[in-house]
């Protein structure tokens, strides 16, 4: 079930239909989640049909369709149309992902569409990032040094590398800080006031894995924490759901290994 954070005493009602031209070659039903702030009114859905042989194959074509030819009223976020920028992350039928990298052709009847869930709503699609971002800033996303700088860029081995890359591409390294998995996590629903979240951890492992950082011991300090990251149960539902296939799960279990070893 998606819960969303919802204005006071709210109740998701059934909104306006907008059908398809009777020549349609390939319509197909999206719902969508609708809320202005301005109106006052409660959220509702609205159903547009769309002619999937006009606007292009992936559920993003068809949002932009909808704002461009049927609803210019309807609002979300994207940029990037290539998986990379993460401003187009929602839930679509029930799984945060990427509106940009799914096909409609992988869904089968209405495709329904929200907001991320457990996150404030600032208009249609669109949720309020504020406070993710301050967590995100609060584990101080950049490399710390106590050493002189380099005459040239700071080298690493291959090795070393892949601790960030990945094998095969899916390292901390490639998170794009769409926050699909910290939306999905119980625990963050419950906790997101203090417990960092999916997301969050993984960038923080990905500057603890950093053979050319040298705050590790600082940076394993600011999480030792009640809530920050032991608020994790390892529910996975991060790991299936991220669009990029990586691992939060693992990442923030390695943080707990790294927690452990100091202490032996």
């Amino acid at each position: 079930m998606v819960q969303l954070t919802l204005p006071k005493n709210s109740k998701v009602k059934e909104g306006k239909n907008h059908e398809a031209p009777k020549d349609a070659k390939k319509p197909r039903t999206f719902r969508v989640y609708r809320w202005n702030p301005d109106d006052k009114e409660n959220p509702r859905i609205d159903s547009y049909e769309v002619d999937i042989a006009k606007s292009g194959p992936m559920v993003l074509d068809a949002l932009i369709y909808i704002k461009n030819e049927i609803d210019a009223s309807l609002t979300f976020r994207r940029s990037c149309r290539e998986g990379v920028c993460g401003s187009c992350a929602m839930n679509i039928n029930g799984m945060n992902t990427l509106a940009c990298t799914r096909h409609v052709d992988d869904y089968k009847g209405d495709i329904k569409i929200s907001p991320l869930p457990h996150m404030p709503v600032m208009k249609d699609l669109v949720p309020d990032l504020t406070h993710v971002y301050a967590q995100y800033n609060a584990i101080e996303p950049w490399m710390k040094t106590e050493s002189p700088a380099p005459s040239r860029e700071h080298l690493q081995s291959a090795k070393d590398a892949n601790l960030l890359n990945g094998d095969d591409g899916k390292g901390p390294a490639a998170c794009i800080l769409c926050f699909c998995c910290s939306t999905s996590c119980p625990s963050y629903w419950w906790n997101g006031d203090r417990f960092l979240g999916p997301a969050i951890l993984l960038q923080a492992y990905r500057w603890i894995a950093d053979t050319r950082d040298e705050a590790t011991g600082e940076r394993l300090d600011q999480l030792e924490d009640p809530f920050r990251l032991y608020r994790c149960h390892t529910i996975m539902n991060c790991t299936n759901t991220c669009p990029k296939g990586l691992n939060p799960a693992k990442a923030i279990a390695e943080i707990k290994k790294l927690m452990i070893e100091r202490k032996a």
